[in-house]
């Protein structure tokens, strides 16, 4: 009970620093300096059965070396910090591609999620969630609503 009680405010700690400094600053996305790296608001939010998460990868539109690859992961986790769902890329040549461990290019890109647990076919309960893009290894969090 104690391990839940622990990755509960451990959530709630990362879900309110992306707000509380988005925010502050007026801006509707979270930029990582590190990579150059910006992860957008899902649309629409809250959703219901699906989303779309857009995100860039490597300072684009400015991007220094076009050809350079990036390590990309984007992942969904529920309040108690489990992983729920890995979105799939929409439209380009990487389509229907897991986010997981890909390796994309300077860009925009959009991930779709069908709002489904990862390995069944049922579908996520309403609440909070947090998704997580992470590129060569730097972090960047954000939270969605799901409503049903």
């Amino acid at each position: 009970m104690k391990q839940c009680w622990a990755g509960g405010f451990v959530v709630l700690a990362l879900l309110a620093l992306p707000a509380a400094s988005a925010g502050a600053q007026g801006q509707t996305s979270s930029r990582e300096n590190r990579t150059g790296s910006e992860l957008k608001q899902n649309y629409p939010n809250p959703f219901d059965t699906e989303t779309r998460i857009p995100f860039s990868v490597g300072g684009y539109p400015n991007c220094i070396d076009p050809s350079r690859q990036y390590r990309v992961s984007l992942k969904i986790y529920n309040v108690l910090v489990q992983q729920v769902a890995v979105p799939v890329l929409q439209g380009g040549t990487s389509a229907g591609q897991s986010v997981d461990n890909v390796f994309l290019t300077c860009g925009e890109y959009t991930a779709y999620w069908d709002g489904r647990v990862r390995g069944s076919n049922r579908e996520a309960s309403s609440g909070i969630y947090s998704y997580r893009l992470e590129v060569n290894g730097s972090p960047i969090t954000r939270k969605m609503t799901v409503r049903k």
